[in-house]
């Protein structure tokens, strides 16, 4: 093991320079990516499981108001009392499902708004995977490219000759690999909880809407009518 790690920094640092600056930038790639991943798993584990609840509760709510929103976790809570703020506001007659309408576009605004937020770096994540590979490939070229300049130089072609820049060429590669992977897979595993954060707490402001239009005019919950 130690001897592959020796190698490994005996072949960076005799390197040319311009695949030194290649395999430098993909690893800071690699490190930025696992960083994004590793907050991403925390951040959006804990979305999804705040997005669970607030369907439960959105079924079973039997009043939309200040005691509901002291039940909810952080994420619905915003989400609730945006529905719940402009509920209350009263803009003259409208029908029960204008009333429904207007409630639930405030809350899938903020919904918009707080995924977006959860959202932030995953397109670096994007970037990374689809740009590590290619200039990996620009690493692979270069190297390859000292190894026939090393030819012409000396007019040999024995293994001492060009093993070096294939080994510069082949590092590279991996290098492009290595950062390109763990992104693309990280990226696609952001994009999912995502998606299933939405498409939960679309669902609990479906089953909301629809529950604060109809007390609000069936007038079995005063606490939708206070202005």
């Amino acid at each position: 093991m130690n001897g592959n790690v020796s190698s490994l920094e005996k072949m960076f640092l005799n390197a040319d320079p311009v695949v030194q600056g290649v395999m430098i930038l993909l690893f800071a790639a690699s490190l930025l990516t696992w960083a994004i991943i590793i907050e991403k798993i925390f951040v959006l584990g804990g979305a999804s499981r705040q997005a669970k609840r607030f369907r439960r509760v959105a079924q079973s709510a039997q009043a939309v108001d200040d005691d509901l929103l002291e039940r909810l976790p952080r994420l619905p809570r915003q989400i609730v009392g945006a529905g719940l703020a402009t509920g209350r506001i009263g803009l003259g007659p409208e029908s029960q499902a204008d009333f429904r309408a207007r409630v639930e576009g405030s809350m899938r605004l903020t919904l918009s708004e707080n995924v977006e937020r959860l959202g932030r770096r995953t397109l670096i994540l994007a970037s990374i995977g689809s740009t590590s590979p290619f200039i990996g490939l620009f690493g692979t070229v270069w190297g390859i490219t000292n190894s026939f300049i090393g030819i012409a130089a000396t007019g040999e072609t024995t293994l001492a000759v060009v093993a070096p820049g294939i080994a510069e060429a082949l590092f590279a590669t991996a290098m492009g690999l290595v950062a390109a992977i763990p992104a693309v897979l990280g990226y696609n595993l952001a994009v999912g909880y995502l998606k299933k954060i939405r498409g939960q707490a679309v669902g609990a402001i479906s089953v909301l809407g629809q529950k604060m239009a109809f007390w609000r005019f069936q007038g079995k919950r005063p606490e939708l009518n206070k202005e």
